[in-house]
């Protein structure tokens, strides 16, 4: 399996912290209650660390499909190379690092770790043209 292949795999794993963080932190916030229910209605506003958990989990899941897509793109129709590997494991650090800067609040390095994830995600998908 290739670099690529492993470091999809790892974000996927990634992307389920991110999910599993946010809802907890929602759940601690709006109370069993709500999470067990319905969920009818407006649910009252997350703030501080639950929301910011929040926020991050749906900036992961706007940028994972183009990853996750440009690494598949790049492991069938050129094989991988230290540029796509070197893109890959950018954008699974960064993402991983962005989760607890983003929920601790310190923005300017949380900008910063979504950039080099970004910066990771052209490297692997510049090399498809």
């Amino acid at each position: 399996m290739s670099i690529e292949l492993k470091i999809l795999a790892w974000t996927v794993g990634l992307g389920l912290v991110y999910v599993l963080i946010a809802a907890t932190l929602g759940t601690a916030q709006r109370g069993l209650q709500w999470n067990v229910g319905n969920r009818d209605g407006e649910p009252k506003p997350l703030t501080g660390a639950a929301a910011r958990a929040a926020r991050a989990s749906n900036n992961f899941l706007e940028t994972f499909p183009f990853f996750a897509v440009a690494v598949l793109a790049v492991t069938f129709v050129k094989g991988g190379s230290p540029h796509t590997a070197l893109g890959a494991q950018l954008y699974f650090w960064a993402r991983l690092a962005y989760l607890p800067i983003y929920i601790i609040g310190i923005p300017y390095v949380r900008t910063l770790a979504w950039a080099v994830a970004l910066c990771g995600l052209l490297m692997v998908l510049g090399t498809l043209f």
